[in-house]
């Protein structure tokens, strides 16, 4: 019996999917995107998502996908029945679809994962023994604490992106890396360094590159073999398939030679009493029952986001990123922060500060009183915060395939009339948290919520 995982035409929640995601501004649509919220006067509002750097909402024709294929699954690579089978095939078509996405080379590997943070520290576990890893202070805490597990070098970042890649060249030179961790897209402000003089910085030098791509990948593409890259992490719950799946793609002989990141089923070849034999890539480090819905979620995710004109998703968000920079750029009091003067090609985060106001309090009125989600914190990132001058955390707004430029102007006209008119609701810090004070707004009426948690964290608080 031949099973195939090919499919003639894209799966779509509504024949004009694609054309009322254009009317509403929006690139792609997006699950969710006429959700309505309470606010504390009374009234609902569309809510507004600006925290697409954290999760992003499914597109409807990736939820549409997994509602195909739901009937469908079954276990996957040993079951003999014929769901079995199909469920094997379209996982195992997933990977080569993931693989593609990020234009991986003819003999690099795909590896399934529960996200960036999982890929991450399972390449972790794979450098050569003794191996040193160099990587930048200004990462996400996914790309610079596993790495702090073996024996890491962690280079300070310099006033200018020129600078940060003559110290990177100088460090390169003193002492003999095995890996270079690098960040495709910062979080906290969407910089980065080009990636492609990284990598022939470190090739030079006898190192190879892992490019964390959880901020790049789903905002700009990204390619193996176009930027000599060894290495990309990203996750599909910031790929517009949130259901569980990231992936680790790169090159196949330090993932085949060492420890099987998890021991279980699936992961061997043979086992006895006294040793097991284990298998290779990628199944050496896919043991236990794989996330079939969530590879499959993430490829439909990747095949929408590749059937995009060329440079459409680029002047989507780098013209939603700059009225962001532009429009709160302009509020007296609020100071936007960049880590270079002259950085390239940002993706669209965007982190400011409201100067004299605790970044918690200014999300949870973003929030409470007009409807948007931002983020507020230190974003995994500490050290960069501290870098920045905002050691105790900041705002965080980011868009994506489904931000419209209403949501962009809902967002600075809020941040001036937080500065012009102030709070309309009091607001207190519980257990390091800010929530309004006898909150009067309805739950919205789905099953299993019992209250609202806290909106966000307050200044003193150790949340990433």
């Amino acid at each position: 019996m031949t099973v195939t995982a090919e499919r003639s035409t894209p799966v779509l929640s509504h024949p004009n999917d694609r054309l009322r995601a254009a009317r509403s501004g929006a690139l792609l649509a997006v699950v969710g995107a006429d959700t309505r919220v309470p606010l504390i006067d009374g009234t609902t509002r569309t809510y507004v998502n600006l925290d697409n750097a954290a999760s992003a909402p499914a597109l409807e024709r990736v939820a549409a996908r997994v509602n195909e294929v739901l009937p469908l699954y079954a276990s996957v690579h040993r079951g003999a029945g014929y769901l079995s089978q199909v469920s094997t095939a379209l996982y195992e078509s997933s990977r080569q679809t993931i693989a593609r996405f990020v234009g991986a080379r003819q003999d690099d590997v795909a590896i399934i994962t529960r996200n960036t943070t999982d890929a991450l520290n399972l390449l972790a576990g794979c450098v050569p023994d003794g191996g040193l890893v160099l990587v930048l202070d200004l990462e996400h805490h996914a790309n610079l604490l596993p790495w702090q597990r073996v024996a890491a070098t962690v280079l300070p970042i310099q006033d200018t992106v020129a600078q940060t890649l003559a110290a990177l060249t100088i460090e390169l030179a003193r002492v003999p890396y095995a890996m270079v961790a690098t960040t495709g897209a910062s979080n906290v402000t969407g910089e980065a360094l080009p990636v492609e003089a990284v990598v022939r910085l470190a090739h030079d030098a006898g190192a190879r590159v892992v490019v964390d791509g959880a901020q790049l990948v789903p905002h700009r593409g990204f390619s193996l073999a176009e930027t000599g890259a060894d290495y990309v992490a990203f996750s599909g719950h910031k790929t517009y398939a949130p259901f569980g799946a990231g992936a680790l793609i790169g090159r196949r002989d330090w993932l085949d030679d060492a420890p099987a990141y998890l021991a279980g089923g699936g992961a061997v070849r043979e086992v006895r009493p006294d040793r097991t034999l284990w298998t290779t890539v990628p199944a050496r480090h896919e043991a236990g029952s794989p996330n079939v819905i969530g590879a499959i979620a993430l490829a439909e995710a990747c095949e929408a986001l590749a059937a995009l004109p060329a440079g459409a998703l680029v002047a989507h968000e780098d013209a939603l990123r700059t009225r962001l920079v532009e429009g709160l750029g302009a509020i007296d009091g609020v100071d936007v922060l960049h880590i270079w003067p002259d950085s390239v090609k940002p993706v669209g985060v965007v982190t400011f500060n409201v100067v004299g106001h605790d970044p918690g309090l200014v999300a949870a009125y973003l929030a409470a009183e007009h409807g948007i989600g931002v983020r507020d914190g230190r974003f995994c990132a500490h050290p960069l915060l501290a870098r920045l001058g905002a050691p105790s955390g900041a705002v965080r707004a980011s868009v994506g395939v489904g931000t419209e430029s209403e949501a962009v102007e809902r967002l600075i006209c809020a941040v001036q009339a937080y500065i012009t008119t102030g709070l309309t609701a009091r607001y207190v810090v519980v257990d390091g948290c800010w929530a309004i004070a006898d909150d009067p707004r309805p739950l919205i009426q789905v099953h299993g919520l019992l209250g609202l948690a806290a909106q966000a964290a307050a200044c003193t608080s150790t949340s990433g």
